[in-house]
């Protein structure tokens, strides 16, 4: 990988999702608690180079013409003409189409190399005013902090205390489109959000307590994506079956599943166990935070 700035692009894990509704501007009404993964997506940008994006990795493949990664970039420079972008270079990690935020996240990693390589201060409201504009989960990754995500996710509190959780990731390697899940769901108009959205906690005083309210809340999307692709059923058994796994669920609109355990010798146990049964499985033992 050629020398330069680099940046993690964390992944992005939707711990629960509550669907409120469908809002008359076509987005739905979420509420989703959103934690980052310490395995991630690497961006380096080398700002004397010419524009351009190379992408490699195990995932790089995966990836279609429509990346996010120069989008961000275009669009940061139409408030700043004079800048120039540079080469990057993108090792995808994360797999595509997963549930994970992957190309937010990349996108997200993208506008803080463009603010670090600006000699001139850009301002954070014009940073974050792009983010907004490129998707609601770039907002969220822009932070890259654990948060409560509201409306159609633009509307982002962070949480103040979050335990981190040893976890496991499983992708069973079908891509699953988050529009194709929706479509699927079928959620009925949203009459009035702010009426249907319970209070949701700022903080969470321990892995118990944060364990709980996941289990408790659940999302909303899994069984409408079950159906758009069963195998996610077969993951997250697989999950629970695993020794000192606490609980299992999928992450946002699939059709990664993850997996909490008490422990990280139990989360890379359960790891070894899942990458040996199913090989062709994107396993990994990370933590939640």
């Amino acid at each position: 990988m050629r020398t330069g700035i680099s940046e993690q692009a964390p992944a992005k894990v939707n711990l629960t999702l509550k669907v409120i509704g469908k809002r008359p501007d076509g987005f739905h009404e979420l509420v989703s608690l959103a934690a980052f993964a310490s395995v991630s997506d690497l961006l380096v940008l080398v700002p004397e180079a010419d524009a351009s994006l190379c992408v490699e990795g195990p995932f790089a493949g995966d990836l279609g013409e429509d990346n996010l990664v120069l989008q961000a970039a275009e669009m940061l420079l139409e408030h700043f003409p004079n800048r120039r972008t540079g080469a990057f270079t993108l090792d995808k990690q994360l797999p595509v189409a997963a549930g994970l935020g992957g190309g937010s996240a990349d996108a997200a990693a993208a506008l803080r190399l463009m603010e670090r390589a600006t000699p001139d201060p850009v301002p954070r409201e014009t940073i974050a005013r792009v983010a907004g504009l490129l998707g609601a989960d770039v907002s969220v990754c822009l932070a890259s902090k654990a948060s409560m995500m509201r409306g159609r996710g633009d509307d982002i509190m962070q949480i103040a205390a979050l335990p981190e959780l040893p976890s496991v990731l499983v992708n069973p390697g079908v891509a699953l489109g988050t529009g194709d899940v929706f479509a699927a769901l079928g959620a009925p108009p949203v009459k009035d959000a702010c009426a249907d959205n319970d209070a949701e906690p700022a903080s969470f005083g321990s892995a118990d307590e944060l364990a709980a309210y996941i289990r408790n809340t659940g999302n909303d999307l899994e069984a409408t994506a079950i159906k758009c692709a069963p195998v996610i059923a077969e993951v997250r058994a697989a999950l629970r079956a695993t020794a000192g796994c606490r609980l299992a669920q999928m992450s946002g609109s699939g059709p990664t599943c993850f997996g909490i355990f008490g422990d990280a010798d139990e989360a890379r146990a359960a790891a070894r166990t899942l990458s040996a049964a199913h090989p062709h499985w994107w396993v990994v033992a990370t933590q939640l935070g």
